[in-house]
């Protein structure tokens, strides 16, 4: 009976344990799920719309939904993908503006922002700054007037809205003034460390600080490469008239509203970019000859011109201290090689002296083999003059020497 208590006891235990295995592999599966519904969503949260008003709105959507909402391609989108890395580009689209500078990848239509990313930490400060300054100042001057219809009000509000830049241009400035400002910072951290390094590596050289020299060296090498690629950008829009008028989009979507304009465009983006965009400049150019404004692209112009000269400013700061740099390694190699010379020298010194000592051993090595000789006997005063005449030859040896490589240059006075 005791026996059949135990295995019962012991059954009883076994059912028990499986029960709370099983019990902790279901919570852990739960709570895998969780995790991976979190990243998800997560993932799927990457993108922040701002209206023209700059409310934001985070959207739960994929890249589907985005592609079908700006009408643009895929491989538009997959330029702003942070796992591919893509150079700086602005790209005119039909009826957006796809905008990759460095951490900043959002695109733009004539009324509507999408921004990427919004909760890093680079990318928050350009949230806040959407936010505050998309609202236009018509709209802003609607809201504090509101319940007041005077006459004059309206004539206001129509100047301001003749003298207000498009929202495009006003989010394209945003990124750009962001993309500077964000470099320019990154050219003063690296110009406050590098400097101070540079100077005590002039006073001292050592292995410290040339590895701290070659880090910032090599620091400054991808940051002038991350500017440059930004500032061609920049050159390469200024330079096409028909890439700028690509991103005035208030002007072709309002030159397709209007009663004139080519209508044989269909509304969804077209199979290929480089037809949409022949489509689309030839619409514009009607639309453009119809208003009397074509190649008029002298606002986005100054625009870009801002910010190109200030981009422009940041790489000449890092080829100043490029050129620090390059002068710094220029005086240490010149040290390096006073210091070789130096030791060379030293070495022709040495050479001299043992040349000149040989000769010492010479009479040394004759006078003491065992050879008899008549006028060793009794003449102990032979040593004394032996030695001082060996001696004297010797440092006239070793001062003929000196003064033929002085001579011919070949060691310094």
């Amino acid at each position: 009976m005791v026996g059949e208590a135990v295995v019962a006891d012991a059954q009883t235990a076994q059912a028990a344990l499986k029960k709370n295995t099983a019990a902790q592999e279901m919570e852990r599966e739960a709570a895998d799920a969780q995790a991976s519904l979190k990243k998800k969503t997560a993932a799927a949260r990457s993108w922040i719309l701002f209206d023209s008003d700059g409310e934001g709105t985070i959207l739960d959507v994929d890249k589907y939904a985005i592609m079908h909402r700006v009408q643009i391609h895929a491989r538009d989108l997959r330029i702003l993908d942070p796992l591919l890395s893509y150079p700086s580009a602005i790209l005119g689209r039909e009826r957006a503006i796809v905008l990759n500078l460095e951490h900043i990848k959002a695109i733009i239509t004539a009324d509507e922002v999408l921004l990427r990313d919004p909760m890093e930490e680079n990318v928050i400060p350009i949230v806040e700054e959407l936010r505050r300054r998309l609202p236009s100042a018509s709209s802003i001057k609607l809201g504090q007037g509101e319940g007041r219809e005077n006459i004059s009000g309206q004539h206001d509000g129509e100047a301001v809205d003749e003298d207000e830049s498009p929202f495009e241009f006003r989010a394209l400035e945003v990124a750009l003034e962001a993309i500077c400002s964000y470099l320019d910072a990154r050219t003063s951290e690296l110009e406050a460390d590098a400097y101070p390094a540079l100077d005590e590596l002039t006073s001292k050289i050592s292995s410290r600080n040339l590895d701290r020299v070659r880090k910032l060296k090599s620091a400054m090498t991808r940051l002038i490469a991350r500017v440059q690629k930004v500032r061609d950008e920049l050159e390469q829009l200024l330079d096409d008239d028909d890439d700028m008028e690509d991103l005035y989009l208030s002007r072709k979507l309002a030159g397709a509203s209007s009663p004139g304009s080519y209508s044989g465009v269909p509304n969804w983006f077209p199979a290929s970019p480089t037809i949409g965009s022949k489509i689309s400049r030839a619409s514009r150019a009607s639309a453009a000859t119809m208003h009397g404004n074509e190649n008029d692209v002298e606002e986005l112009e100054m625009l870009l011109e801002a910010y190109f000269m200030q981009i422009d400013g940041t790489l000449n700061k890092l080829s100043t201290l490029r050129e620090y740099i390059d002068d710094t390694e220029d005086y240490i190699n010149i040290q390096l090689d006073n210091h070789r010379n130096q030791l060379i020298q030293l070495e022709l010194f040495l050479s001299a002296a043992t040349v000149s000592l040989s000769f010492y051993a010479l009479v040394g090595g004759v006078f003491g083999m065992n050879i008899p000789y008549s006028w060793n006997d009794n003449h102990g005063y032979v040593f004394k003059w032996v030695v001082s005449i060996a001696g004297l030859i010797c440092s006239i040896v070793f001062i003929f020497i000196v003064v033929y490589a002085r001579h011919k240059g070949l060691v310094g006075s």
